[in-house]
């Protein structure tokens, strides 16, 4: 199955934008004038000292390293784009209620008319959940009662739903998303048991993570996951998969996009990857190289057909 979008994920945030935030809408407006598929925000609500926790290894941010509430960002760019597609990735289920969660996500689908997709996932810095009101504990049980929850309330009205850490009875959550199916979700997270099963329940697209994830480890994760789908009488086209293109850096330690796209999008699209997410912090230095990136990455996309197979 070929790689058919891009997506960029903006993070380091200060680094290309500095102490003017705000212009994270323009980073909208030139991502649709240059003709990207998509963005995606990443999610921390606060943080702490105890990043040595992170599970994937060296946690690459400082404590203050500014994060945008991503729903009220990517609102934001909805309104200053009319085409681009928006997603979280991720947001983090262990730090706010299901119900917020499902109107928040239902909101931003129907102020960007159908452009919106919700990223999930459990989080892992204990500081960041106890400080938002939860405890530390049963995060993969709390991910996937929140998917559920969310699409009763996208589905029912009222709606009823029974959980370990989720349950509430005959609830209206007005407006619902502009799509009968609810907001498509995604979920990063390791492809364990419960999680292939979640995703395969309510699921429309599979982030793979790991601690040293190879591209080797996401073809076996797409096998299952495909396979599960069919004996859930589910097509297995139907289910998208966005995996990191890891940047080709020169000695300076900065991303080659050409070589970036030519040597990773062929083995990403053999995996069955269908959606290829590039983070902007390795492309684009300080503000002024926000739009000529965005420029260089759709003249490349553009000469190899917006879409690559292996």
């Amino acid at each position: 199955m070929p790689v058919t979008s891009l997506s960029v994920t903006l993070f380091s945030l200060d680094h290309y934008f500095g102490d003017d935030l705000a212009k994270i809408v323009d980073a909208a407006r030139i991502a649709e004038d240059t003709g990207l598929d998509h963005l995606a925000l990443p999610d921390h609500v606060v943080m702490g000292r105890g990043t040595d926790t992170y599970p994937f290894g060296t946690f690459p941010y400082p404590p203050d390293e500014p994060w945008l509430e991503p729903m009220v960002a990517l609102g934001a760019m909805a309104a200053a784009s009319e085409r681009l597609a928006l997603t979280t990735a991720i947001l983090i289920t262990s730090a706010r209620p299901a119900t917020l969660i499902a109107k928040s996500a239902a909101t931003l689908d129907v102020l960007s008319h159908g452009r919106f997709e919700l990223g999930l996932g459990t989080g892992w810095h204990r500081e960041e959940i106890e400080a938002s009101g939860y405890e530390f504990r049963n995060l993969r049980g709390r991910l996937g009662d929140t998917a559920r929850a969310c699409r009763a309330l996208w589905r029912d009205a009222p709606a009823s739903f029974s959980s370990d850490t989720v349950s509430f009875t005959d609830l209206w959550c007005v407006p619902r998303p502009t799509r009968p199916s609810g907001v498509p979700i995604w979920f990063g997270a390791p492809l364990t048991d419960g999680n292939l099963t979640l995703i395969v329940e309510t699921g429309a697209g599979w982030l793979p993570l790991g601690k040293n994830w190879t591209v080797d480890d996401t073809a076996a994760g797409v096998e299952r996951l495909r396979a599960a789908f069919v004996a859930a009488g589910r097509d297995p086209a139907e289910v998208g998969v966005r995996a990191v293109l890891f940047p080709v850096l020169d000695d300076d330690g900065r991303g080659r996009l050409d070589a970036t796209l030519e040597e990773g999008l062929p083995p990403l699209a053999a995996a069955g990857v269908t959606s290829a997410s590039l983070g902007l912090r390795f492309f684009a230095d300080g503000p002024d190289g926000v739009r000529p990136f965005f420029e260089e990455l759709n003249r490349r996309w553009d000469a190899l057909g917006r879409s690559v197979d292996s």
